[in-house]
This record gives structure tokens, C-alpha cells and sequence, in this order.
């Protein structure tokens, strides 16, 4: 009798542990969104589908214009309430070049993703000391940035009391 009950503990613990260990790809971050806030992307404006004159496939276009959205830059810009027309193409407008030599006065980094990317690998490889703590598998995305993340109901907030246009979104908890 009490080597069954030994071996069920010891069965038991084995299964604990092991359930402990489930292999995950080491990846943070977690796709879904961690409630109902609002949608970066619902600013895309849609347009009516048609019926081309032919159902026969265009020859591509490298570098050309899309069919579906020919100006989508512009259209983004209309959806937020803005000017398309001053829009410059490949680079920064004269009115904004004060602004760009403002912010470029401590240098400027040509390489400034490699150099975020190598950052976010490190402080997400100290964040993973987490992981051993992680008994229910769960994703440790928000964990590791909470220091980091926006609360965007509370910008929805200060947006609106400083006067700014904000979209409409979802009661918060929904």
C-alpha cells in the first residue's frame, strides 16, 4: 500500500514537472490584443468593391501603383481629418525641417533599428528570467513591458480634454 501511494506521488510530481517544462518558441510576445482598446488599424478607409471590365490579371508592376489602393498614404491621411496635399513625397516638407534639426542635435543613428533590435533582445533576455516562475505557461509579453505599454483609455482621456479629434472606441472592458 504505501509503495502505490509513493509511486502516484512520484508519478504526480513527474507530471507536474513536466508540465513545467512545455518547450515554447522563446518568443514575448503574445498577438492578440490584451483587451478591447481601441483599433490602430480602423482608420482604412473602404471602398465599394467593382467589377473590373476584365477578369484577366494585369502584368505586375514593380514600384507601380495598386489597384485597389491607388493613394493609400493619402487616403490614411483624409481618414485622420488631415491635408493629403501636404504630403511630400520622399522627404521632409520646409516646414518641418526645424523640427528634424531639432531632434537630430545629439546625432542621428543610421543604424538606429539594429541597435533597438540588439536592446529589445537584451532586456527581453533579462525579462525571461520570468519564465522560470511561469507554472501555467502563460505568455509573458505584457509582464516583461508593462513599464513600457499605454494605457489607452487614459490617452483616449488626455487626447479629448486637450480638444484632439480621437476615433470612437469600445467601452473599456469589452
Amino acid at each position: 500500500m504505501r509503495t502505490a501511494h509513493g509511486k502516484s506521488l512520484v508519478l504526480a510530481a513527474a507530471l507536474a514537472a513536466l508540465g513545467a517544462c512545455t518547450a515554447t518558441d522563446g518568443s514575448l510576445h503574445q498577438l492578440d490584443a490584451p483587451g478591447g482598446g481601441p483599433d490602430e488599424f480602423s482608420i482604412m478607409p473602404q471602398r465599394p468593391l467593382q467589377l473590373p471590365a476584365t477578369t484577366a490579371l494585369p502584368p505586375p508592376t514593380p514600384g507601380g501603383r495598386n489597384r485597389a489602393d491607388i493613394a493609400p498614404l493619402s487616403d490614411a491621411v483624409v481618414a485622420m481629418n488631415g491635408n493629403p496635399g501636404a504630403a511630400v513625397a520622399g522627404g521632409v516638407p520646409a516646414r518641418d525641417a526645424a523640427l528634424v534639426a531639432a531632434v537630430s542635435q545629439g546625432g542621428v543613428t543610421a543604424d538606429i533599428r539594429q541597435v533597438v533590435a540588439n536592446e529589445d533582445a537584451a532586456f527581453r533576455g533579462r525579462a525571461s528570467y520570468l519564465q522560470a516562475f511561469n507554472l501555467f505557461g502563460s505568455d509573458l509579453y505584457y509582464r516583461a513591458y508593462r513599464s513600457q505599454a499605454l494605457d489607452a483609455y487614459a490617452e483616449l482621456e488626455r487626447f479629448r480634454a486637450a480638444g484632439i479629434t480621437v476615433p470612437t472606441a469600445p467601452p473599456a472592458g469589452n
